[in-house]
């Protein structure tokens, strides 16, 4: 599995745990971190995701909630809501990451931890919020301003 790949798959275990905890604190993921023992720099990947993640839930949340059309955050499994959260945060923010693949690295977290048709339901979604988004940086660019860049430091490899 690729470096990122597996950043991810911590991540998605690290919001999981957050999340079932409702816990979101620096105590709690440091927690989550001395349970586990990946690579520094799968961990450095990981650990940014989870942080951006939480740190960014005001604007991922309410992006979630209107393309997932009759599903609220509530409704959702947390698997499914988590795994969208990481892929919206990698959209929203991770601008050196290409949302095609983003999109595939979160349909695969869906068929690993996901029920049978999660795959189907995340990447509707992420598809969905990815078109909305780029929408508005065509109209952004049309209109004479570019969006506004991302505040997130480049990743690491």
């Amino acid at each position: 599995m690729r470096k990122r790949s597996k950043a991810r798959e911590y991540a998605l275990q690290a919001l999981y745990q957050l999340d079932v905890r409702r816990e979101a604190s620096a105590e709690a993921i440091a927690a989550f971190w001395q349970e586990h023992s990946p690579p520094a720099d799968v961990k450095l990947f990981a650990d940014r995701l989870v942080r951006g993640t939480r740190e960014h839930l005001a604007d991922i949340d309410p992006l979630i909630t209107h393309h997932a059309s009759n599903w609220s955050l509530g409704r959702m499994g947390v698997v499914d809501r988590n795994i969208l959260r990481l892929g919206v945060f990698e959209l929203l923010f991770l601008k050196d990451v290409p949302p095609k693949v983003t999109i595939n690295e979160a349909v695969e977290l869906a068929k690993r931890f996901g029920d049978t048709d999660t795959g189907k339901f995340i990447n509707g979604i992420l598809d969905a919020i990815h078109k909305s988004l780029e929408q508005q940086t065509g109209s952004a660019r049309a209109n004479g301003s570019e969006p506004a860049a991302s505040s997130e430091p480049p990743p690491s490899e």
